[in-house]
């Protein structure tokens, strides 16, 4: 299959065949680390999102498996609980014919007080090649980086990043809105950017504690979307400076606490979770009273243009962020986005494994 991004960004890239090992494809993937999207370029967002076209075809034939990691091993470290995160990066990993070894840190010496850097150097003694890591600590995945002799891949770590999320909402948003198959839109060359510019994403809820948002700020706004973030004043904390900073590079987007400006002709709404945990720290008055100010229900989603597409990064709290005749209604995308994820990881770790050098 044929890869194409903009040429005003790179020249054409090519990816003859996902079952083929990934050092001998000529990719323009210069990164050894995925820890965040901040520093991808438009043209390899693209490159991501044409390779999670063809991973897609992978996952549609009869046997989804392909030999394209077979002999490299895969580890998954997790400091904190996840299901479909790590169980997304599992399945990617075996439908790459990876060795694939899971590692719960409440489970491992983590409990008996070893160290970030101690894990990880013995993850790599035991043959790890590529490390999928989840933190609690925003910026302790860089910190495996500087240790891992393979590449490190964030899996979220603290309020700071969560880049394949970012990515696997970017292909679905790009795939719903696009009205065409995937094959269909790499055949004709259309890009992401051409797709999303001057579409209205909005983001809703709590933005202050979320890497999901962080990350989709970085991807949405180079894709040329009109992005909007809403919540209440305590959870925007720092967006407004952020978005008065972005806009003299030229990724502009709004911040608001009104939920009617912001969901009003809107193509996309994603809500956030409201993360319980916080109520402790009086950022909000009530569960209850932010269900009735900010929470999306099918009167406010009314607010946005029809056929508006409804996402949620999971876990979701119904009845709190987002009512549960919305989150299962005919306008959500929340199982598409679970399924996108798996390949859209098969994707990176492609990627990731094609700038590794083998023994």
């Amino acid at each position: 299959m044929s890869l194409v991004v903009d040429p005003a960004e790179a020249a054409a890239v090519a990816v003859s065949s996902v079952g083929a090992a990934p050092e001998s494809e000529a990719v323009a993937w210069r990164h050894r680390h995925l820890l965040d999207v901040d520093r991808l370029s438009g043209a390899e967002l693209e490159l991501v999102m044409r390779t999670t076209d063809a991973m897609r075809e992978v996952l549609a034939r009869p046997i989804a498996k392909v030999p394209t990691l077979r002999g490299r091993q895969v580890t998954i470290l997790f400091y904190e609980a996840s299901t479909r995160t790590r169980v997304s990066f599992e399945v990617a990993a075996k439908n790459l014919s990876a060795d694939v070894v899971n590692i719960a840190a409440a489970s491992s010496s983590v409990s008996k007080g070893e160290s970030l850097v101690d894990t990880v150097r013995t993850v790599e003694a035991l043959g790890a090649q590529l490390l999928v890591m989840r933190h609690s600590v925003s910026g302790a995945p860089y910190l495996a980086a500087e240790v891992f002799g393979g590449s490190v891949l964030n899996g979220g770590d603290g309020w700071h990043a969560h880049p394949t999320q970012a990515l696997l909402d970017l292909y679905t948003i790009r795939e719903r809105l696009g009205g065409e198959s995937q094959a269909a839109r790499s055949r004709a060359g259309a890009t992401t950017e051409g797709l999303l510019a001057g579409r209205k994403i909005v983001i809703l809820g709590d933005l202050l504690h979320s890497r999901v948002a962080r990350s989709n700020i970085w991807t949405l706004t180079a894709s040329g979307a009109d992005l909007w973030l809403c919540g209440p004043p305590t959870l925007l904390r720092g967006f407004e400076a952020w978005a008065s900073r972005s806009s003299v590079a030229g990724r502009r987007f709004q911040v608001t606490t009104s939920v009617d400006e912001a969901l009003r002709d809107a193509d996309v709404v994603m809500a956030l979770r409201i993360q319980r945990e916080r109520m402790a720290e009086g950022l909000l008055p009530s569960l209850r009273e932010y269900a009735a100010r900010y929470g999306l229900t099918r009167e406010r989603l009314a607010l946005a243009r029809p056929g508006a597409l409804v996402m949620h990064p999971g876990p979701m709290n119904e009845g709190v962020e987002i009512a549960p005749d919305v989150a299962a209604g005919v306008q959500s995308v929340i199982t598409d986005q679970v399924t996108n994820g798996v390949a859209v990881r098969m994707a990176v770790l492609y990627l990731l494994a094609g700038t590794q050098v083998p023994a």
